[in-house]
């Protein structure tokens, strides 16, 4: 009877790019944009993002981060970063894009098996377009305008946003930055002109990175990285994609490879049942292809910088304030209603050590509300907390419970709901209504009620940090679509430096 040998080599036949990566980059490279809801979506997200930005400039735990790495670097047509005089190259100025327009966690929200925050991804959209537009018009080309802009803002939320849909990356320990990278790779290698071959480079070398442990956002680690590590991955989205161009080979199974590829090394045990099957199917699901489907559907947090599941808690308890603020002495207990990715996200009891561990805490952004009748970026710094003991007792009276159906209605597509209810006790057993709040206002089911409110926000934003008639000028930049869909790129980076 005879015996097979063990084998002693592999078989060395490279194969074709995995079909997730080919149709990424054929999306990014031949779909046209033709939504015009999609692009005036984009345009509100432009704005929104940078007003955050424009907002996060006051922070100087935010902008100690900012600024080349060795100070002084002069860098020829350098990308700029709003608000600020910066010039600097295309990678770090996307880095510091990224990280001020993520830093109060109030720019747009997608919420699916996977949440994230695809306009995160404008830090490599405008550090390329900036760069570009600036040298091709100093070598007499045409410069590129931002209709180029809000096409890549369009791709770069559907890439981020599908993928999003059915896979989750958090139930394996991973951040969902990973696809802020895979996006910002895809764009950027789109607006430097990258041909099919670059593009596939450059996406398999961004699924072959190491990726970022969600350990930063979750309890007893929650901290501030999470302000910056989607700057850190939309940089590095322009950094791979410059090396790709640069004729660098691609890894074409760099998610199926057996044992060494992300399926097997990273993804396999997403679902208890996964491991267990052959790896072909083991692949990322998509719920649907690619087109204009996420920019469309687009979260905007509107009324309060907090985490996107708690958005409808702190509207609740806003509504809740007039009837609870002379009785806060006298409250028993406070029943918070949620759904389910709240609760594994941001419901979190005990000592509280950073702004960043605040503004991830459902208890403590409800409280708040409910005893000012408001929630600002303010309220997470420590000097807030320290001086309102009677957040924390809040905090320690409420409990949080899972409602089913809300779950169920967050993961539907046709509802895509974020629902929360409040409700507070008193010791003299009275109680106030059961608030429910389904749909919060940046919601497309509140966009009619949203929109103005949003555009006072971004108005605002933009007084921060401007004079008025330089905020108007913006203003009046940003308002008419078809006249800043055909301004060139750097002409409106102009008119947002200091």
């Amino acid at each position: 009877m005879s015996t097979r040998a063990p084998a002693t080599s592999e078989a060395n036949e490279r194969p074709d790019y995995d079909p997730e990566l080919q149709a990424i980059a054929d999306y990014v490279l031949n779909y046209q944009v033709a939504s015009s809801e999609a692009l005036e979506t984009a345009r509100y997200c432009l704005m929104d993002t940078l007003g955050c930005g424009l907002l996060a400039l006051r922070f100087p735990e935010c902008t100690k981060h900012l600024g080349s790495i060795v100070e002084g670097t002069m860098v020829p047509f350098g990308s700029r970063v709003p608000g600020t005089s910066l010039r600097l190259d295309p990678v770090k100025a996307a880095w510091d894009i990224g990280c001020i327009i993520r830093w109060l966690d109030y720019n747009d929200t997608w919420l699916a098996a996977e949440w994230g925050h695809p306009s995160d991804n404008l830090g490599a959209i405008l550090a390329v377009a900036d760069h570009l537009s600036q040298r091709r018009v100093a070598q007499g080309e045409a410069a590129l305008v931002m209709r180029d802009v809000l096409n890549a803002m369009v791709m770069a939320h559907e890439i981020q946003g599908v993928l999003a849909l059915d896979n989750s990356f958090n139930r394996v320990g991973l951040d969902h930055v990973v696809l802020v990278k895979v996006a910002s790779t895809a764009v950027a290698a789109k607006l430097s002109g990258a041909n099919r071959e670059q593009m596939l480079s450059a996406l398999s070398h961004a699924w072959a990175d190491g990726q970022s442990l969600r350990t930063y956002r979750h309890a007893p680690n929650a901290g501030s990285r999470k302000s910056w590590a989607a700057g850190d991955a939309t940089s590095r989205g322009v950094r791979l994609a410059d090396i790709a161009l640069r004729g660098e080979m691609g890894i074409p199974s760099v998610l199926s490879a057996p044992q060494w590829g992300f399926y097997d090394v990273l993804f396999s045990h997403a679902n208890k049942d996964l491991s267990l099957k052959p790896a072909a199917e083991r692949r990322f699901q998509f719920q649907r292809e690619f087109g204009s489907y996420v920019m469309e559907n687009i979260l905007f947090k509107i009324s309060f910088p907090a985490e996107f599941h708690a958005q409808t808690a702190c509207e609740a308890a806003v509504a809740l304030h007039p009837q609870v603020k002379n009785r806060l002495a006298d409250i028993d207990k406070i029943v918070l209603t949620t759904h389910d990715s709240a609760i594994r996200i941001i419901s979190k009891t005990g000592t509280l050590a950073n702004p960043a561990d605040r503004d991830h805490c459902l208890q403590y952004m409800t409280a708040v509300p409910l005893i000012f009748g408001a929630l600002s970026a303010e309220h997470y710094e420590d000097s807030f907390h320290v001086a309102n003991p009677l957040i924390d007792e809040l905090r320690s009276k409420m409990q949080v419970k899972e409602n089913p159906e809300y779950s169920a209605d967050y993961y539907d597509p046709e509802k895509r709901s974020i629902a929360n209810a409040v409700q507070v006790f008193f010791t003299d057993g009275s109680a106030t209504d059961n608030v429910a709040v389904e749909y919060p206002v940046g919601h497309r089911r509140r966009r009619e009620e949203g929109m103005p409110l949003l555009i006072d926000k971004f108005k605002h934003h933009l007084a921060t940090r401007f004079a008025k008639d330089r905020c108007h000028k913006i203003a009046q930049l940003c308002s008419d679509q078809i006249a800043l869909e055909q301004l060139p790129v750097h002409k409106f980076m102009d008119a947002w430096m200091i």
